[in-house]
């Protein structure tokens, strides 16, 4: 990826370096990289400011915005060593709080981004990865690509991003509640099957398929696009039937907050 790897310094100091994305432009397309595959791209602090700082930032003539993942998985999922921190800091759950907000916030700019936005998944996709994927327009997985919510077995509840009313809208309900409750795997196939994905090919292929799907959205008109996107989101909210995702917040960390006291307190009971 060839474009400037750094954000402009929010006080007009010197630009910030990315150290969670890798960025590129190629004409009316950007591509956004989550680059952190030592840690399989964990969602962090750090990842959600970038993110949010990327999207939110105009570049003049951006019809199209592709979002992978460094290494051998698009993303792991939320950073649970990062949340024990916060919750070590502030037991109340305000780290966790404000960590789920701009998760939120990140998903709600991919989804609502004037730009058509592009899932391009390989490997693993787990918790708020599949919801990073799921805020996508359009969605491609690699044949060999997994997806999996295993929030409850955690211990936590599936809220974060707005998944699970996006879940809810694109698979259904009944479906929905078999994958959150028993926090099984599913492969891209299924994944096709359920519309979690809208493409499946070989992992060779994904960049083609991106290809093929980008090169007539960037060749229309960019009003009619804009207005498009706005459309099709406006009539698809109503169909969320509540969408209560801007509790997500509130909930992951009053769930987090009561199990990590109880743990430390040494009250936790058995069912």
């Amino acid at each position: 990826m060839n474009a400037p790897q750094s954000l402009p310094h929010p006080a007009g100091g010197a630009p910030r370096p990315l150290t969670t994305l890798r960025t590129g432009r190629r004409g009316p397309v950007l591509d956004i990289e989550l680059h952190d595959p030592g840690q399989g791209n964990a969602v962090t602090e750090t990842m959600l400011d970038e993110l949010l700082a990327v999207l939110t930032t105009a570049e003049p003539g951006v019809r199209v915005i592709v979002l992978s993942g460094a290494g051998d998985d698009f993303c792991l999922g939320g950073d649970r060593t990062e949340y024990a921190g916060f919750l070590d800091h502030d037991p109340t759950g305000g780290g966790i709080r404000a960590s789920a907000t701009k998760g939120r916030l990140v998903c709600e700019a991919l989804s609502g981004n004037s730009a058509v936005t592009i899932a391009k998944v390989h490997g693993k996709a787990i918790g708020a990865g599949l919801g990073l994927a799921l805020a996508c327009d359009l969605r491609v997985g690699s044949d060999t690509a997994s997806f999996r919510l295993p929030e409850l077995a955690l211990g936590l509840p599936t809220a974060w991003g707005g998944l699970l009313p996006r879940l809810l809208n694109e698979v259904g309900a009944a479906r929905v509640r078999e994958l959150v409750l028993t926090g099984r795997s599913f492969d891209a196939h299924e994944a096709l099957s359920l519309s979690v994905l809208q493409k499946v090919v070989p992992e060779n292929r994904l960049d083609d398929a991106v290809a093929a799907w980008a090169r007539p959205v960037v060749r229309r008109p960019e009003g009619a696009l804009r207005v498009t996107k706005t459309l099709l989101n406006s009539y698809t909210a109503p169909t969320r039937l509540a969408d209560a995702s801007a509790l997500d917040a509130e909930l992951m960390a009053a769930v987090l907050a009561v199990t990590h006291y109880a743990r430390n307190e040494g009250t936790v009971h058995h069912m």
